[in-house]
């Protein structure tokens, strides 16, 4: 069921999903869930340092997003953005390497767990809702250029107040920009409670003349459908609002343990009763199109092939010194000032 704002008619109530469809789901969802609990695990051994966003619960969103977009469509997100990065290509060894400072990763070990990047994706943002205007300068650029692409901006309930979203909004419905603005609702703007950040928590029904759908995140069904909807209606006529209800089972980063501000009871139970890949796993099931065994088998592969990249990435080496300032500026500076003047590297 889809919650409508200044629209008739809604995404399709009934999702088909074949056998391939469901094998890349249940193989993308439990491949993301794998490589976020192991990095957490990397984080408590003290192999990743700095801030760790993990995706851990909303795997839905962003499989069910690449389940429906297209190759000319461009996608960006906040600072949990490693399970985008999975569906957009990247390894978990290019994710785990990135994470641990090494070479072999995304962004050659310089970027870390916020700044994961590939084609079509135009990675994690540090600033709290600064990725949204960005997002809405990719719709305009469609529209310049006249390349039938569609822009995704996603953001999460924490950003949704912050003023540029707005700007943003406004600039994409005067000028009917191709872009669809994607609401992460996972309950909580890092320790608070949406009720207590947001007056208005109908995050999908916030852009005034931009119409808007709430959706059911933990269902990647759900999400797919939503998706398409949404991408033939930016195309045809400009901006709209997604909010995708979700949950992340971590803490807002590894700093947080995610119990102050909410009970362990909530997590199990959410967990139980809301679990994405459990809920695609049991309409599989119900409908025949896949059976127990096969979905096990789905999942301890997945999670084997992971585990095999964790230990790869382990063994990749960390960066010279000298790569330190590469990548900066287009002429490379051939000497990197230290600590003090005359040191110099």
């Amino acid at each position: 069921k889809y919650e409508l704002y200044r629209l008739e008619k809604g995404p399709s109530q009934e999702a088909w999903m074949n056998d391939e469809e469901a094998t890349y789901a249940l193989k993308t969802m439990n491949y993301i869930r794998r490589m976020e609990n192991k990095a957490a695990e990397l984080y408590r051994l003290r192999l990743i340092n700095g801030f760790l966003h993990l995706y851990s619960g909303q795997e839905a969103v962003a499989v069910g997003t690449k389940m429906s977009i297209t190759e000319k469509d461009s996608v960006i997100t906040a600072y949990r953005c490693h399970g985008f990065a999975v569906v957009f290509g990247v390894s978990a060894r290019q994710v785990f390497a990135e994470l641990m400072g090494r070479k072999s990763g995304i962004s050659k070990g310089k970027g870390g767990s916020m700044h994961m990047y590939a084609r079509q994706f135009y990675g994690g943002d540090g600033i709290v809702g600064g990725q949204v205007p960005i997002g809405a300068g990719l719709g305009f650029a469609h529209k310049y250029n006249g390349t039938g692409g569609v822009a995704w901006a996603f953001y999460g309930d924490g950003a949704a107040s912050q003023g540029q979203i707005f700007e943003a909004y406004n600039m994409s419905k005067l000028w009917k920009l191709p872009v669809v603005y994607v609401c992460e609702n996972n309950l909580y703007g890092m320790g608070t409670v949406v009720d207590r950040h947001s007056a208005n928590t109908n995050f999908y029904a916030r852009g005034d003349l931009i119409p808007g759908v709430k959706v059911d995140g933990m269902r990647v069904t759900a999400v797919r459908e939503a998706v398409k909807f949404a991408r033939e209606y930016a195309a045809r006529d400009g901006p709209i609002i997604l909010e995708m209800v979700t949950y992340r089972y971590f803490g807002h980063s590894m700093s947080d343990p995610g119990t102050s501000y909410r009970t362990r009871d909530e997590v199990k139970s959410v967990q139980a009763e809301q679990d994405p890949i459990q809920l695609l796993a049991k309409q599989l099931v119900e409908n025949g199109v896949k059976s127990e065994e096969e979905i096990r088998t789905i999942r301890d592969s997945t999670y084997k092939a992971v585990d095999e990249e964790l230990e790869q990435a382990k063994a990749d080496s960390f960066p010279e010194m000298s790569d330190i300032a590469a990548d900066v500026y287009v002429n490379p500076l051939e000497k990197v000032r230290g600590k003090v003047p005359w040191e110099t590297h």
